[in-house]
């Protein structure tokens, strides 16, 4: 194996793979108080979310409708145009018993809104896509930082000895802006990670030999691998990156078994696949991820996090509706609406939503007025992030419940605003641990998820 290879094997492969996630007790094995949540799935929408054509129901956008936004202060935009007022490309209406208001871009989710709690009032500190979604993940802007659910199995770990403790389950169509930053360790061990799981086709590179052994030579290679790591180990007493990187190797002939059943979706009822869209073109792909998601919680793996949405250019590939939001949202809310709805129906009848946590986040909104400055009303929106909405589910929360609230057209957080840092609080406090002591000691800084600030959401909590 030349060079390039064997960097390219360790960093995609079955080595990536296994360095990127160790054992339940590599981790700091005890949360700090009793959890609501075992378990947390992420879902990413990547070119941020319209609040205002989602979850965040605006009448007066419909009364001011093609006029100019009245404010003495003049909005700070992405593309530096402000156009005029728009009212939603889809209705809204009351869902539930709850009373929530969701719009008929996602008609599924609106049928389980009673599950839902609603953080109406995020801001992110930036409207440039590759910084906000960093922040998204890890609470900084810069990358380098560990990612949330790197922090997840550096403080809690891994549930199994077979699969990792933090997959990724990217985007079909490609990989959010950023890549795999977006599930870096940063400066936590390398076997914090997340490990990047396929929902269709190879599910890991490189996870099995390029060419099959016969059984009795495979067990004799294991055999002398195992001795000659014993022996080596004994020599180096105490070194921990040996140690690491034996039990990785470890992990991953586990996960030679683990993976195949685990991706086969098959063996899931006709009745499953299609509650996830599994039969319909439109769905099929982020059902998978979906489905596959629910497959590894239900085997232990700690944090999985999904992306909808991939890099940006021509075609559009994610929520990033500068041109024509009917259009844009429309196509993307079409794949993920079915499934995501069902994740949350499957989990609730499985009686696993009780102690899993659900995220549903996006980097940050989009402007109630047009991009466009001409004196028409366009079609597309901008970059907002002075007030957006995300939601989360399950374990531990107000369910059927809202929280803060932006302004009368949806532009700006005015009641309980609530930034990253509080609520990365807010999910580590509800997976046991408290976000204030969950440290890790790097260039003489004791550093933290929510750097120096955050505070928990005590008011999304059941």
């Amino acid at each position: 194996m030349n060079r390039r290879d064997f960097l390219h094997w360790t960093a995609h492969g079955l080595g990536g793979a296994a360095l990127a996630s160790l054992l339940a007790q590599d981790g700091q094995a005890a949360p700090h108080h009793a959890p609501k949540a075992r378990r947390a799935i992420h879902i990413c929408l990547c070119g941020a979310l319209s609040q205002v054509d989602s979850f965040d129901y605006k009448p007066e956008l419909a009364r001011l409708h093609g006029r100019s936004l009245q404010s003495s202060e003049r909005p700070d935009v992405f593309f530096g145009q402000v156009g005029l007022l728009r009212q939603s490309d889809w209705a809204f209406r009351r869902r539930g018993r709850s009373g929530l208001w969701v719009s008929e871009l996602f008609p599924e989710i609106a049928q389980v809104a009673d599950e839902l709690t609603v953080i109406h009032s995020m801001v992110a500190e930036t409207s440039n896509h590759t910084p906000a979604t960093f922040q998204e993940n890890t609470g900084f802007r810069l990358n380098g930082f560990p990612t949330l659910g790197a922090w997840l199995s550096y403080g809690l770990g891994s549930e199994t000895e077979n699969l990792p403790a933090f997959v990724v389950i990217p985007d079909t169509r490609g990989q959010p802006a950023g890549g795999s930053i977006n599930w870096s360790n940063g400066f936590l061990p390398a076997r914090h990670q997340g490990v990047m799981m396929r929902s269709q086709g190879t599910p890991i590179d490189d996870l099995f030999p390029a060419w099959e052994l016969p059984a009795d030579a495979d067990r004799a290679t294991r055999s002398l691998i195992d001795t000659l790591n014993q022996h080596h180990q004994g020599q180096r007493p105490g070194d921990d990156a040996l140690a690491a990187r034996i039990r990785s190797y470890e992990l991953a002939a586990r996960m030679q078994l683990a993976v195949p059943e685990v991706a086969d979706l098959r063996q899931e009822t006709e009745a499953t696949q299609s509650l996830y869209g599994l039969d319909r073109p439109e769905s099929a792909e982020f059902g998978r991820g979906c489905l596959l998601a629910r497959r590894l919680l239900e085997r232990g793996v700690r944090f999985v996090q999904m992306f909808s949405g991939g890099s940006f250019g021509n075609p559009r590939i994610n929520w990033d509706g500068h041109e024509n939001m009917r259009q844009n949202h429309g196509q993307e809310a079409l794949r993920v609406d079915r499934p995501i709805a069902a994740l949350l129906r499957d989990l609730r009848r499985r009686g696993m939503l009780d102690d899993t946590l659900v995220l549903f986040t996006t980097e940050f909104g989009r402007t109630p007025f047009t991009q466009s400055a001409a004196n028409i009303v366009g079609l597309g929106r901008d970059h907002n992030q002075y007030g957006f909405t995300v939601w989360l589910a399950g374990a531990g929360l107000r369910h059927g419940a809202s929280y803060g609230a932006t302004d009368d057209v949806g532009w700006k957080s005015v009641e309980k605003t609530v930034n990253w840092y509080d609520f990365h609080a807010t999910v580590l406090h509800l997976l046991g641990i408290d976000h204030e002591r969950l440290t890790f000691y790097h260039n003489g800084i004791h550093r933290r998820l929510t750097n120096v600030h955050g505070e928990v959401l005590h008011g999304i909590l059941a």
